[in-house]
């Protein structure tokens, strides 16, 4: 790969950082607050192939004027370009159900001693899930007591089949998202298939059950309504 390739390469991959950057593509990816060091990363890459170029056009050689070294130039940096493709080709869905179904809720990851305050006016209130699934397990549902909360999520499969809510809780990227999830339950069901994305309305049930994966607490919620909802531009908590 002599320099006109490597800043080929180089720009296709800032580029595709950039394009990703610039729309909400990098949300499909990595949390929100990390959007200002792509476009930095964006930058700097697009910046090194320029230099590069400049250089070999400077110094008037495109890389091969000397075929002794030509065949010891590793050919393996083109498959840079591979990742560069998929972010300007194709756009993956943001992790769902089925990750949701491998892996453990992220519940257990909360400090059992959180103060909770008390929830802010509105009927009904609308919580994370992450908020609402803390505030029933490890605050007993004081806080919630005697409130209609509104959720919104995707719906996944619990491990009795029934419904259950649930969204994705990065931590940096989507590589390390997990799950929190929310059991459904009360007199009305929400009927919708999997990756479904709902707004559900409900009131604390203090029944909880263990997560068969990681053995976390699943709370769940007394459904009183519900309805189909776009996704969230921000998919995951």
């Amino acid at each position: 790969m002599n320099r006109r390739a490597q800043a080929i390469v180089l720009t296709l991959l800032g580029g595709a950082i950039l394009k990703a950057s610039l729309t909400d593509v990098y949300l499909r990816y990595v949390k929100e607050g990390l959007r200002p060091f792509l476009i930095v990363a964006g930058v700097m890459l697009l910046a090194a192939a320029v230099m590069t170029l400049y250089y070999d056009l400077r110094t008037g050689t495109a890389g091969d004027g000397d075929p002794g070294h030509a065949h010891h130039e590793p050919r393996v940096g083109w498959l840079l370009i591979l990742p560069a493709l998929g972010l300007v080709l194709i756009t993956p869905p943001a992790l769902g159900a089925y990750a949701a179904g491998q892996s453990g809720t992220a519940l257990a990851a909360v400090p059992a001693d959180s103060e909770f305050a008390p929830l802010p006016p509105g009927d009904p209130v609308p919580l994370s899930l992450m908020d609402y699934a803390s505030r029933a397990v490890f605050d007993d549902g004081h806080t919630l007591a005697g409130r209609r909360v509104r959720l919104i999520g995707f719906v996944t499969a619990g491990p009795d089949g029934q419904p259950m809510l649930a969204r994705m809780v990065l931590a940096c990227c989507a590589a390390d998202g997990r799950p929190i999830k929310v059991g459904l339950t009360g007199d009305v069901r929400v009927d919708a298939p999997a990756d479904t994305w709902v707004q559900v309305v409900g009131t604390y049930h203090d029944r909880v059950v263990k997560d068969p994966v990681n053995k976390a607490d699943v709370p769940y919620l007394a459904v009183t309504s519900w309805q189909k909802t776009t996704a969230p531009r921000q998919t995951y908590e």
